[in-house]
């Protein structure tokens, strides 16, 4: 299932779950903006989602609606889970799908972080 990513925010999707301690995760970080957590299915030697505390539904939700300050935060978490991972060196991928033709899957926010190992190009031809 794919994400219409122009719905209003659901608060039972699983990353709010996560969030509320209600379903368990691999803690990576954690700050006052985001969490960071090992997928459980990952598609890289290294794959974490990041993910904002606050209800977002997808990257264009966030970036009209978040405060300067929410923006800031989140991608500062991003990169702090990077080189906290020591992956700046040789390299890593961030992904962030929005809506149905990106594959969204999860109606909350999420920025895929790949690494550990070449991750090829970046579509499948």
């Amino acid at each position: 299932m794919t994400v219409d990513a122009t719905k209003p925010y659901d608060d039972d999707n699983i990353f709010a779950k996560i969030l509320r301690g209600e379903i368990p995760s691999t803690k990576v970080y954690e700050d006052e903006w985001a969490f960071a957590f090992e997928d459980i299915n990952p598609q890289a030697k290294l794959h974490i989602l990041v993910i904002p505390k606050a209800n977002y539904v997808s990257w264009d939700d966030f970036s009209a609606r978040a405060s300067d300050s929410e923006i800031a935060g989140f991608i500062r978490a991003v990169g702090h889970v990077a080189r906290e991972h020591d992956l700046v060196e040789p390299g890593y991928r961030l992904l962030a799908n929005v809506g149905h033709y990106a594959g969204q899957e999860v109606p909350h926010l999420h920025v895929h972080l790949f690494g550990r190992q070449p991750l090829g190009p970046m579509i499948a031809k």
